[in-house]
Formats: structure tokens, sequence, C-alpha cells
């Protein structure tokens, strides 16, 4: 980082918190640059010596990316109060955050993250960026209801877009979306009279939970960061700058 940036863009790049809480903090006036009490808009560079609540942050921390096998009962939120949280969870010992949710009841596959410039680009629905579900319900299904699925379900007054369903038992199916609408699955499924049992995320576009167990973590491997940067845009050359 060696440019100017507004201060809730600097908490986000550094895995702190989203740009909405980093203004929160601000306005509370937890945050300081160089002594004084930041104001919403400040701009900062390497020279400046931010801090929140006294405690520094330094500038220059290496990107990290990693992908997470979350158990059932863990929280997806970066808020430190809230028992079982992701966060505390992994137990990293560099500031992450998650790039999206995962419900508490909901296990699989979460990608984490210090670098806050490629969440939008890897959650927002215009991109399409696939994940990847195994999902069983109350009671057995038919076809009507893969095609039901798999055509869109009216939720939140607006309609899912289509997606891929293949059965893989009476009540049993995987199912592939390109967008992450609040509980998604769980509302889809609901509309249509069945209760979700299991939801297990196993993908997220190319990248996999591979051979990691509920609760594990691993850094994601060169192969697979080199294909996640193709697929949002970023430059090879901007990618071999990169520290890990």
């Amino acid at each position: 980082m060696t440019d100017q940036l507004r201060i809730n863009k600097f908490f986000t790049q550094h895995g702190i918190c989203s740009r909405r809480e980093a203004d929160r903090l601000i306005e509370a006036g937890r945050v300081t640059i160089n002594q004084r009490i930041a104001c919403l808009g400040d701009q900062v560079g390497p020279h400046d010596v931010i801090a929140r609540d006294g405690q520094v942050i330094p500038w220059g921390t290496a990107p990290l990316y990693i992908k997470y096998y979350k158990p059932v009962g863990v929280t997806t939120t970066s808020e430190s109060h809230v028992p079982r949280n992701i966060i505390s969870e992994i137990g990293h010992p560099e500031r992450i955050f998650p790039i999206g949710r995962l419900d508490k009841d909901s296990s699989g596959l979460i990608l984490l993250t210090n670098d806050g410039d490629i969440v939008n680009k890897i959650l927002r629905t215009e991109h399409g960026h696939e994940r990847e579900y195994e999902v069983s319900v109350d009671h057995s299904f038919d076809q009507m209801f893969i095609d039901r699925m798999t055509q869109g379900i009216v939720i939140l007054d607006q309609s899912t877009k289509p997606c891929q369903i293949d059965r893989l038992g009476p009540a049993r199916f995987r199912i592939i979306l390109t967008e992450g609408r609040n509980r998604q699955i769980r509302r889809m499924c609901q509309m249509l009279g069945y209760r979700v049992l299991t939801l297990h995320r196993i993908r997220i576009m190319h990248v996999t939970l591979d051979e990691l167990i509920p609760g594990q973590w691993k850094p994601l491997t060169e192969e697979e960061r080199t294909r996640l940067f193709q697929a949002i845009g970023r430059g090879s050359s901007q990618t071999e700058r990169l520290a890990w």
C-alpha cells in the first residue's frame, strides 16, 4: 500500500472490519490518526500512525487467503463477544474476516482474508461466481420440486436466479447457486413446504474443502490463489507482487 486512501478503506484492507463498522468506530471517536481523533472521510498514507482504542494498526500486513471447514454451531461473525465466533474458533494470529456468511446451523467451506478489495468481487451477484451445497430436507421430493427450485423461487419479494440441482437421494440434493442471499436455500425449500435438515457447502468457485476436516483451516494453495485472482480480474503482475 503506497497511495493515500480513505480511513474506512484502510480498516477493510487490514482485515479489521467492514467500511460501515469502521465509520461507526470513527464516529464514536475510537480511531486516531497521528494521535488526533479521526473524522469520516480522512485520507491516510503509510507515513500516518493509525490506532483503534489506542492500539496502533501497522501498515504493510501481508495478504492472507484462507479456507476453513466451518462446523455446525460456529457463527460467521467477527464480533468477539459472540460465543464460538468464527475468528476465535480459527485463532489466526493476524486480523482476518470472513468473505460472506454461512449460517450457524450450516457447515462447510468458507473463505477468510485480510484483503478487503476482493470481497465484493467474490460476493456480488452480477459476477456469477458459483457456490455448491449438499442439502437434506425433512421428506422426499419429486421432479416438480427440482423444476421449481431450478427455475427460481420468490423469496423476500424477489425471485431467485435459476440454479442447477442434482438429486442425491429421496430427500437429498446438490445445488449450485450464483448468488448468496440470506438463508436462501432454506427459504426456497420452505416456500415449497420443506424444512432443511442439513446444509453443507462443498465449493466456492473453484475452491473446495479438499482434505479439510471440521474445524480445520489452511491457506489457499498457489494454484487456488492464482485461479481466484484470474476469476475476479486481478492481473498477474499484481499477483506476483503480493507477499505470502
